[in-house]
């Protein structure tokens, strides 16, 4: 019965609404409230009934409709949606299923059509596949039939409304005090760095948190296909975002091209997956020390060989060149992962160098060492330090901060 006076409200709702001007929220809450009040007269609803009834009519006109209600639970980091009947959402690193849904696939749709159209995306059947954002940052994926066979997927990662810290992290047992402390003075002393980790395992928080070491007086400039790094008190801070399109598309490898000419002191790529991955490399050889990027891999050596095939997939490069290339521009790499408890972990600190034979040698700083598992199932252990810090002290001597590695 339920549905049927919402639907009959909804209907009416819209009937008005096209009738009007453009609303504004206030406006179409009055337009709601008439509604209800007029359907009130013939069903009995209960007030606690018609307070939700009243926020999910205001959702499915100018939010996004059921989901409203998971975007607003900070607890939950991932919603996923396989057509209009089936929605997961992942909370605490366990994917549970939704009791709600879609009340058909036209919704869906709807909702869709509303993300995309907010960062000026189009997705149809032509172009089923598209990236996007929401308001808060939350990064978006969508699939369209034909390619996705049971109907519209969307997938959302939300982030948390306020920057996670390093201090955060350190807390939460995402990596320790020492092991950050190195980063700190690694980012203050421009060694390039790079994030590498398999999917879900919290790239982005973490790029996030370390970029809070960057000093306020330098020049920031971030590249990403969907805006997600949340820098807001950088004060120098450009935030470039790729376009999609037939003809006229500008992709990562354009905008990091581009930053070149805007005096950056720290170029910041959100993540690699293609040719872009070599005017990375080259940005980070030319003089722009400090910079910050992420990738998919299962493993440090791992993220070296995918950097390695993309650089391959813009240029006839010989491999020794290419990784020369690699072991001149990357410092540092950090790897992350997602463990079986759902936590996520800095796994292991890696410094990158040329091993003097056309390949790449791979140091380790820290590298994080289980212990056990606690009594609610959860992983323990500790980072253990594998050298006192990076053998190439150069960046580290320039900064006045080779020193402060005793304290660490």
């Amino acid at each position: 019965m339920r549905g049927t006076i919402e639907e009959l409200c909804r209907r009416e709702i819209l009937e008005r609404a096209a009738r009007a001007e453009e609303l504004s929220d206030g406006s179409l809450y009055q337009v709601i409230d008439e509604v209800m009040g007029e359907m009130a007269k013939e069903h009995y609803l209960p007030l606690s009934e018609r307070t939700s009834m009243r926020r999910r009519l205001f959702d499915s006109f100018r939010r996004l409709d059921i989901l409203q209600e998971l975007l607003e639970d900070d607890s939950i980091t991932e919603i996923m949606v396989n057509g209009h009947r089936n929605i997961f959402v992942e909370r605490d690193g366990k994917v549970f299923r939704w009791d709600s849904c879609f009340e058909n696939r036209q919704k869906l749709e709807d909702v869709i059509q509303q993300i995309v159209a907010r960062v000026n995306r189009v997705v149809n059947e032509s172009s089923p596949i598209v990236d996007a954002r929401l308001p808060d940052g939350s990064r978006v994926n969508v699939v369209l039939p034909p390619i996705s066979l049971d109907g519209p997927a969307l997938t959302i990662r939300k982030f948390s409304r306020k920057p996670i810290t390093m201090d955060q992290l350190i807390r939460c047992g995402s990596i320790g005090e020492e092991p950050a402390a190195l980063l700190r003075l690694l980012v203050k002393a421009h060694y390039n760095i790079f994030i590498s980790g398999g999917t879900g395992s919290g790239k982005t928080t973490f790029l996030n948190a370390l970029s809070q070491y960057i000093p306020n007086q330098e020049r920031v400039i971030t590249i990403e296909d969907s805006a997600e790094l949340q820098l807001l008190e950088q004060p120098d801070l450009i935030r470039l975002e790729t376009r999609s399109g037939v003809g006229e598309g500008i992709s990562i490898r354009q905008l990091i091209r581009c930053s070149l000419r805007m005096n950056p002191d720290r170029i910041i790529v959100g993540e690699v997956r293609g040719e872009e991955a070599l005017d990375m490399l080259q940005a980070m050889n030319t003089g722009h020390d400090g910079s910050l990027s992420t990738g998919h891999a299962n493993s440090p050596s791992d993220m070296l060989m995918r950097l390695a095939t993309m650089v391959l997939m813009g240029a006839e490069i010989p491999l020794a060149a290419i990784n020369s290339q690699i072991g001149s521009a990357i410092d540092i790499l950090v790897h992350l992962g997602k463990l079986r408890d759902g936590s996520r972990k800095v796994l292991s600190i890696m410094e990158v160098d040329n091993d003097g034979m056309g390949g790449i040698r791979l140091s380790p700083l820290y590298e994080f060492e289980e212990t056990g598992t606690d009594e609610d199932g959860r992983v323990c252990g500790r980072w253990k330090k594998q050298a006192q810090g990076p053998a190439d002290t150069r960046k580290l001597i320039l900064a006045g901060c080779k020193d402060l590695l005793q304290g660490i």
